[in-house]
């Protein structure tokens, strides 16, 4: 009996998935449950899927095995009764104003953030456990610390009330968007990927740069930009364009962690070129109050940059290995014949963003479009049975990012109720002396050991409500500020020793995880240079100031090049040692600007670039 009960908790993952989906696209479209109630529905249904489609005792060979799917299913109980408690709250009972929650809404909210804790713990790792667990530590026992670091310490009623019964703590605006915008686009990734729209993306790609030197990895890092832009999870997109990729470039002639390293540093910078982006994204609408489709236009020069910088690592890579083009590529043509309608939904959902529509709106219509379109050829029209699977696949992808925001609606929580995030701001100023460069070096620093434990968003939103307030201090905009953070959050995806996306790739490319992450770390250094140029130019165009927007980008541009020559020792052809000193001194002109000397640094880098051109003509034999 037990064991006919376990076998058929699979098939009610897959319809409760399936309902889960089909909930998120009818509160989409007709948003009739209002946050206060939407939000606890969501993570309910949420927990329970994820106590169980992710058992604490996975060997379905162990002895444990039947006693611990026995304790999931009364996790996922457990889940049901205290959200429904939650749920059927009433913020109007004359008691809970006089006098707090009663003792079974109490018990019920302990329950409720127990229960997130360890489905967090099952998705995303013990880190982010750790880190929450810490914040509601200093929330009860903050007056026993020293000094300014001391607070006042909240009984469990009060946390339990601020926490779980308002809108400020594991209900606030990360969960919200986690449970309406990035849910429903999570849902347009999975629809893409059982149509097929997936595999003509990646398809057009090596069509555009196979054949070129190095093709394949200049495929990857084009295919990864098209697809990532639109799943917005770099994990899923190195594993999805991956699984096609990095078999290509092994074979080519790069070595495994060079392969699993472009995906993965590839795949990342999906999370941050528009028009979708990855979650933290639609974090921001809320947190800054900016519309999407404006942090969409100040999102596209930097995405450019940044895929200039991986593919100019990558062509130096190839140049350097002495790789050739891919044997044989598909013509464009051939490929946009076969595919082209798949444009279609992402072309549609890039014109409403610009339009101002909601991003929860646009999400609803391009699921439908994706079917729409999929519809119209013979080949790529599905039936009943892909779409199920879809909205299967689609509600299993978000249930790590709704854990996760809810974890991070604690930490929220806390700075907002204890004032923490001030210390900070005060602790970084002091700290840096006043400076911002030596600000940003240490928020970065902060963004790395938040990166190794921490998924995108969450890290996005821990920076956001610690770093933002520091980087206003300086005088920087604040979707400067928020874009900047951003930016430095989406290390944890390349980072070493915790790279994620570096890891997946590492599997599927049968390499060594430390090593590909390395690999990733160095070509997405993108990730920390193009921050820095949001602060030091106007890179980020809030104000309108075209000139300065130009500016912004060509010396970012020149930055990025004499890096890269002065790491590498290569471009066109290998740089001597006076080549790479000069490459390395512009650096410091072209960032700070030091007396007027920027436009000497930018002198410096294309007087190199000539002499890599004359060269390589001069001696084409020595061309690696």
């Amino acid at each position: 009996m037990t064991k006919s009960i376990i076998k058929r908790s699979g098939y009610l993952v897959l319809v409760l998935a399936v309902l889960l989906s089909g909930f998120q696209i009818w509160q989409g479209i007709t948003s009739t449950i209002s946050a206060t109630y939407f939000r606890p529905a969501h993570l309910s249904w949420v927990m329970v899927l994820i106590f169980l489609h992710f058992p604490v005792v996975r060997n379905e060979q162990h002895r444990l095995y039947v006693p611990g799917r026995l304790f999931d299913l009364g996790l996922a109980v457990a889940a049901v009764v205290s959200g429904y408690l939650i749920v059927s709250f009433d913020y109007n009972d004359i008691n809970y104003l006089l006098y707090g929650l009663s003792t079974p809404n109490l018990i019920a909210g302990v329950v409720c953030l127990a229960l997130l804790l360890e489905a967090c713990r099952r998705t995303v790792g013990w880190v982010m456990v750790a880190i929450a667990g810490l914040f509601l530590a200093y929330s009860a026992f903050g007056s026993f610390l020293p000094g300014t670091l001391a607070t006042k310490a909240y009984s469990l009623q009060e946390l339990i009330q601020f926490q779980m019964y308002s809108s400020n703590g594991v209900f606030g605006s990360a969960l919200g968007i986690a449970a309406t915008t990035v849910f429903i686009f999570v849902l347009f990734g999975a629809f893409l990927e059982v149509t097929g729209a997936g595999k003509f993306f990646i398809d057009l790609a090596f069509a555009i740069a196979g054949k070129y030197r190095g093709g394949p990895a200049k495929a990857a890092v084009i295919a990864s930009a098209g697809l990532g832009s639109i799943s917005g999870s770099a994990i899923a997109n190195t594993v999805t364009t991956g699984s096609i990729t990095i078999p290509m470039m092994k074979k080519l002639g790069y070595k495994p962690e060079q392969a699993a390293g472009i995906e993965a540093a590839a795949s990342t910078g999906g999370q941050i070129m528009p028009p979708i982006m990855g979650a933290g994204a639609f974090v921001m609408a809320q947190f800054t109050g900016v519309p999407y489709s404006d942090i969409m236009i100040a999102s596209i020069a930097p995405a450019f940059l940044y895929f200039f910088c991986t593919l100019l690592y990558v062509h130096i890579m190839a140049c350097k290995l002495g790789l050739s083009s891919a044997q044989r590529t598909e013509a464009i043509w051939d490929v946009m014949k076969h595919g082209a309608h798949f444009l279609l939904p992402l072309l549609l959902i890039t014109v409403l963003l610009l339009m101002a529509f909601s991003p929860l709106l646009v999400g609803v219509i391009g699921c439908g479009a994706i079917l729409v379109t999929a519809g119209l050829r013979n080949h790529s029209r599905i039936g009943i049975q892909k779409i199920i699977l879809g909205m299967k696949n689609g509600a299993l992808l978000a249930l790590p990012i709704s854990a996760a925001c809810g974890a991070a609606g604690i930490i929220v929580g806390v700075v907002g109720q204890t004032g923490i995030g001030l210390q900070f701001t005060q602790f970084v100023m002091t700290l840096s002396g006043g400076y911002m460069f030596t600000a940003l070096l240490l928020i970065s620093l902060v963004a790395l050991v938040l990166g190794m434990g921490l998924p995108v968003t969450a890290a996005y939103i821990v920076l956001a409500v610690m770093a933002v307030p520091l980087l206003g201090d300086f005088g920087l905009p604040l979707l400067t500020a928020h874009l900047l953070v951003f930016w430095l959050s989406q290390t944890s995806n390349v980072t070493p020793p915790i790279a994620l996306a570096a890891f997946a790739g590492a599997g599927v490319a049968d390499a060594n995880p430390i090593r590909a992450s390395v690999e990733a770390f160095k070509l997405a250094a993108g990730l920390f240079v193009i921050p820095i140029m949001m602060a030091y130019s106007g890179l980020i165009n809030t104000e309108g100031n075209a000139f300065g927007f130009v500016v912004g980008v060509v010396q970012t541009l020149a930055i990025i090049v004499a890096m890269a020559m002065a790491v590498e020792g290569y471009l066109l052809r290998a740089l001597s040692l006076v080549e790479r000193i000069l490459c390395g001194l512009s650096l410091p002109l072209l960032l700070f600007n030091p007396s007027g000397f920027g436009l000497l640094g930018l002198m410096v880098v294309v007087a190199v670039i000539i002499l890599q051109w004359h060269r390589r003509a001069a001696f084409p034999a020595e061309e690696a």
